[in-house]
């Protein structure tokens, strides 16, 4: 069969009226309020046609007629009333336009039969009505007002063609009134046809544009849920809302290219009195990650990391920083808590049985090492790219100290933190000062918490038994790997993964009817969507359509009329200043030409002279042999004129009122003061008369002409209000969508950029492409660069006093160190590093993380460039600080360590996402910084010889013992050598 195409009649089918949710939205913005002013029109003439027939005291002749108007005007008043009420029944629409259509036809036909001599023009203006408003108002297809209309037509033609023709008085003009009616249906019919074809593709783009608008604010309220959620993630509520007004700010002034006007960073840093900081780290991780793949390393540390942040949050802790195998959290953030050392006591205790059932259940020998300490933090976020939440204060330094200096399996804790335990628990002397310099200077006095449940297990002699002995010969990561997958910790970006959809099966209407339409939401197709098969069944209607364009663009090259008219259609279509003149030119011309002949009087009837009753009819019947006779037709194109004006849809609805209202004016003083018109209908009007032997209000042209025109007028100037509406609301929810749009974009840059402050690019793509990926993210690089670079200067530099209003300020400056840091990685040259994070005054950063893992060594150019843009990125650094330090008049110097080598890339916690690298690659440039000198860059000597292979000078400082890998040869680059850069 052949394909289903895109023509005039089925335009309104297949992806329009085939969706439910189009068909309901179409009634409540167009059908519904379009069948209230047809059913108060209908209702309104009915009315009026009962009073004229009582007012002309006829009524008993023509009983049938009243009769019937009377029923048709109770039908009217029921469905009206039906409609207004209950909104169940739009799904009765087209039962609704048939009952309409019958009882209109039901008036039309009862005011032909009721004369047994009817006119060939008799009630043409009236079946010209139900054709034009069967089109217009009645909820009905294209195809089907075709047919409805069509048969109105002709069957008109048919009945007045067998009821006028058994008149000898009318068949010698029968078949001439009987072609000018049919020319005057055709007519109503295209314009009708024409008017519902432009409001079909109005609804439907306005549709659209509705579905797009609704989309969009679905999902922005999804990106606003999703930005919240995400910035949550990074960071506590009590600060995000600050940060994300910042970049929305910063986003305008991008946009609106404005400069900023503040020469200091923004600083979000509060201080924070009585807290409590838990550091821990697992003891023995470090040898069990250099067994492990990728996979199992980013697994193990997900699911012990979840299960901490599942730790702390049932002891109302927040969960700072990871840093490698090292976590750290707060009690008393931001709200602060009475108890909050009973809750990092018993999250400490935790922490440290839930390493205990992992070590028994697997057999792996590991376990946590705990410290506690009490005091004031300054917290918050520093620079401007990968923020982390963090916090800073002597009381951190100590704590985490506490934890170095602690043992392995126990909670190690200050007198500070003891003294808000009161006798919560018991403890014993810790002796932190013996294996901790720091804590012997400072005379900090230690204790080790001991944790009830070890008394319980002494006093019921329990002993857990090993369930690792079928598993023994498994490797160690292995074993570590399946038992903590058991615990079932969230995935990284799981909220992200699960996004709403707003344009899938679940938005699908309900069955009830009830869902308004900016609730229920299916994805909105184009037209062009219905055209997908049988292509070339149409082929040659497409090209002989083309040709006549193809070849008026080549005539419009050549010929200079046509590139005329053409700037001048586009100035209608861009200008109204030149659109409204031609369109009142036009419309005015077409009203004035439907009665220019009227104006003057034909020549026959320039003195009208009244016949006396009982003169011979023949007198009077050989007059309708002459054209000017039929002046009803004027009339009808009148009613014509009337109804061309709506096609003009984008017209303001005020312009068609005054062209209107002006032209009804004029048709009224023509019609009824005209002496030659006045003439016409007195003779109708006896003819009439003599051949019913009755006189019928209905016969009188100069009553239904008036009635037909005041009908008309109406009908047109509350369509053309709706359609002003129709218009108004499409202009106003395009405008809208605008808006909507450019916040929606807005809202995804803030998303990007909450985004990439957490992850590189290229890790983001992974959780948030069109692609939604579950999977762990983990890679193994062959090839990373890592430089850790710090000022160690700062700790002496950072002082708590009222000065500085306890530290504030020297934050401030670390912060403007930092962000100035940050701000190099905006170069193009620094476009491959990669920050990771800062730990206190140390920047960490890779380079080499942009590569597509495995194929380092198919470039092994490009492996070595990125060691040396690495340092280059370091000299950029000390070059940064010593302009701060100029000033800040402040002496900060950087020391910086670099090494080379395989890393593991990954994201883990669920709670709070965070990308890091491990491997022995990363142990090592910490080393290389820790164990550096000032205003020096520490390399190891693999490092070393591919830096002078890109013409780097080093200098050999020889054997150092480096913690965890003994004895090692380093070297400083010489940063005279330094290729040039512009910073």
């Amino acid at each position: 069969m052949p394909a289903k195409g895109k023509y005039f009649l089925n335009e309104s089918e297949g992806c329009k009226l085939t969706d439910p949710l189009y068909e309901k939205y179409l009634y409540a913005s167009q059908q519904h309020p379009l069948l209230f002013f047809l059913l108060f029109i209908v209702a309104a003439y009915c009315s009026t046609l009962i009073v004229v027939v009582v007012s002309y005291d006829v009524s008993i002749q023509h009983l049938a007629f009243i009769v019937t108007v009377s029923i048709a005007l109770i039908i009217f008043i029921i469905m009206y009333v039906l409609v207004y009420i209950e909104y169940y029944f739009w799904c009765q629409l087209k039962l609704f336009a048939v009952v309409i259509w019958m009882s209109l036809l039901a008036i039309g036909y009862v005011s032909i039969f009721d004369n047994p001599t009817p006119n060939g023009w008799e009630q043409v203006p009236f079946f010209l009505f139900i054709i034009f408003t069967t089109y217009t108002m009645l909820p009905l297809a294209m195809r089907d007002a075709v047919i409805v209309s069509s048969l109105s037509a002709l069957s008109h033609i048919i009945v007045l063609s067998f009821t006028a023709a058994r008149d000898p008085h009318h068949q010698p003009t029968l078949l001439l009134q009987l072609v000018a009616n049919a020319f005057i249906f055709l007519c109503g019919n295209l314009l009708g046809a024409y008017h519902k074809h432009q409001m079909q593709d109005a609804s439907w783009d306005l549709y659209r544009y509705t579905l797009k608008c609704i989309q969009v604010q679905m999902k922005l309220k999804i990106e606003k849920r999703q930005q919240e959620s995400l910035l949550l993630s990074i960071l506590p509520a009590h600060i995000s809302m600050g940060m994300k007004l910042a970049i929305i700010e910063r986003l305008k002034e991008t946009n609106d290219m404005k400069k900023h006007d503040n020469n200091f960073h923004s600083l979000y840093v509060k201080r924070h009195q009585n807290v409590s900081i838990l550091y821990a780290d697992i003891v023995g991780f470090t040898r069990l990650a250099s067994d492990c793949s990728p996979k199992e390393l980013v697994v193990m540390l997900n699911e012990l990391f979840g299960k901490f942040d599942q730790i702390a949050k049932e002891n109302e802790c927040m969960r700072i920083k990871i840093l490698g195998d090292c976590y750290y959290c707060v009690s008393g953030l931001p709200v602060s808590l009475p108890v909050h050392a009973k809750n990092c006591v018993k999250m400490g205790l935790d922490m440290c049985e839930a390493i205990k059932q992992v070590r028994e259940a697997t057999g792996v020998d590991i376990n946590m090492r705990v410290g506690i300490h009490s005091g004031n933090v300054l917290c918050g976020v520093i620079g401007l790219r990968k923020w982390q939440y963090d916090v800073w204060s002597h009381d951190v330094s100590l704590a985490n100290r506490m934890e170095s200096a602690g043992i392995p399996g126990r909670v190690h804790i200050t007198e500070a933190t003891l003294n808000h335990l009161g006798k919560a628990y018991e403890v014993e002397e810790g002796n932190g000062h013996l294996r901790d310099p720091y804590l012997e200077a400072m005379n900090i006095k230690t204790y080790l918490v001991i944790d009830p449940r070890s008394k319980q297990r002494a006093t019921n002699n329990h002993f857990p038994q090993s369930r690792v002995q079928d598993g023994l010969k498994m490797r160690a990561s292995v074993r570590m790997s399946r038992y903590l997958e058991s615990w079932g910790a969230a995935r990284p970006f799981s909220h992200l993964n699960h996004r709403e959809s707003v344009s899938s099966d679940t938005l699908r209407p309900t069955a009830d009817g009830h869902d308004t339409v900016v609730i229920i939401l299916r994805t909105a197709h184009t037209h062009d969507d219905v055209v997908c098969e049988g292509l070339w069944y149409r082929g040659w209607i497409c090209h002989l359509e083309t040709f006549p364009f193809c070849w008026q663009k080549c005539c419009a090259k050549r010929w200079a009329p046509a590139r005329y008219f053409r700037r001048l259609s586009e100035k209608v279509e861009t200008m109204p200043s030149v659109r409204f003149p031609l369109a009142i030119l036009a419309l005015g011309s077409l009203l004035i030409l439907a009665v220019f002949n009227l104006v003057i009087p034909p020549p026959e009837f320039k003195s009208c002279k009244v016949y006396p009753k009982g003169s011979d009819v023949k007198i009077f019947a050989n007059s309708c042999l002459n054209p000017s006779f039929f002046y009803q037709y004027y009339a009808y194109c009148c009613i014509l004129g009337f109804i061309a004006c709506s096609v003009f849809l984008r017209m303001s609805f005020e312009l068609k009122l005054m062209l209107l209202s002006g032209a009804i004016v004029g048709y009224f003083v023509i019609f009824n003061s005209n002496p030659s018109v006045t003439c016409v209908f007195h003779v109708i009007v006896l003819i009439c008369s003599f051949i019913s032997h009755f006189r019928l209000f209905i016969k009188n042209p100069k009553v239904m002409i008036n009635l037909y025109l005041a009908l008309f007028y109406i009908t047109l100037v509350l369509l053309s209000k709706q359609i002003d509406y129709y218009c108004r609301l499409d202009c106003l929810q395009k405008n809208k969508f605008k808006k909507e749009h450019e916040s929606f974009e807005t809202m995804e840059n803030v998303n990007r950029l909450l985004l990439e402050n957490v992850l590189p690019a290229h890790v983001a793509a992974h959780f948030i492409g069109d692609k939604l990926n579950e999977d762990w993210y983990h890679q193994s690089y062959d090839c990373v660069c890592v430089m850790f670079a710090s000022v160690p200067d700062f700790k002496v530099f950072y002082t708590e006093c009222d000065v500085n209003k306890e530290g504030l300020e020297c934050l401030r400056l670390l912060n403007e160190i930092i962000a100035d840091f940050d701000e190099l990685l905006l170069k193009p040259k620094f476009s491959g590093v990669e920050k990771i994070k800062t730990i206190g005054s140390t920047y960490m950063a890779a380079s080499g993380l942009c590569v597509v893992p495995g194929q380092e060594n198919n470039d092994q150019e490009k492996q070595c460039a990125q060691i040396g843009i690495m340092v280059e990125f370091a000299m950029a650094l000390m070059t940064k600080l010593d302009g701060i330090n100029r000033h800040s008049f402040n002496n900060f110097r950087l020391r910086v360590g670099i090494n080379h080598g395989p890393v593991v890339a990954g994201v883990i916690g669920a709670r709070k996402p965070q990308y890091d690298i491990w491997g022995n690659t990363v142990n090592v440039a910490s080393r290389m910084e820790t164990t550096g000198e000032l205003g020096r860059i520490q390399v190891t000597e693999e490092t070393c010889k591919i830096l002078e292979s890109l013409g780097y000078a080093c200098e050999c400082r020889g054997l150092i013992n480096v913690k965890g890998k003994g004895e090692l040869i380093t070297y400083f680059v010489c940063t005279d050598t330094a290729k040039s850069q512009v910073f």
